[in-house]
């Protein structure tokens, strides 16, 4: 993947950058409820996958926010063109491994690139920390729906968004499905998390309109 590096001594949250990385656990992060009504809707209608519909929407959403394209590279920044993602998959023993998918294709396209996808991972958690720099990591529990998500995390500290959902559930008439997010303050803030719902709520609506 192409990217390209941040000029740090120009960068204008370079202090903010300082401070976090200090800290022993430097991630910030959210759950929020999102409307899901008219997606549901259409993947009824259309026996489209639940899992990789949704995937296809955050992926999308992730990488229309700069911010969640960024990595710690050292002590500079890097910041990819588009990212990957990398989603958990239930193994036959209870266990699960990952699986890499882009996201920059027709929803179609994507579910269809997505399934084969799955039928040929490598059945394995390791991953080589150079390949996984431009990934989202995704990870679903679909067994129940929650408000609130504590996440494991590397030590040292690594750069990657960790963009999980829950089971959806009905509330005064919508149909709602918690999102969580988790990224490294140092690269990320409020206002960036915030504009990542706002563009997920977009890309639901366009995929439930397709």
């Amino acid at each position: 993947m192409s990217y390209k590096t941040i000029d740090m001594p120009a960068y204008p949250r370079r202090a903010h950058f300082d401070y976090f990385r200090s800290l022993a656990y430097p991630y910030v992060g959210t759950t929020v409820n999102v409307d899901i009504t008219a997606l549901v809707g259409r993947i009824k209608r259309t026996s489209l996958p639940f899992f990789f519909t949704v995937c296809h929407c955050v992926a999308r959403a992730a990488n229309s926010i700069p911010e969640f394209r960024q990595r710690i590279v050292d002590d500079g920044i890097v910041e990819f063109d588009r990212c990957r993602t990398s989603h958990t998959v239930a193994l036959e023993d209870g266990t699960f491994c990952y699986c890499t998918l882009e996201h920059d294709l027709p929803l179609r396209v994507y579910l269809t690139v997505a399934e084969q996808a799955q039928a040929k991972e490598r059945r394995s958690i390791e991953e080589d920390p150079a390949e996984a720099l431009d990934k989202f990591f995704i990870s679903t529990l679909p067994w129940f729906s929650y408000t609130s998500l504590i996440q494991p995390v590397p030590h040292p500290a690594d750069s990657n968004p960790r963009l999980t959902w829950g089971k959806y559930f009905v509330q005064e008439g919508k149909i709602l499905l918690p999102v969580s997010v988790l990224c490294n303050h140092a690269l990320v803030d409020g206002s960036h998390i915030a504009a990542f719902y706002e563009a997920l709520d977009q890309f639901v609506a366009e995929a439930a309109a397709l």
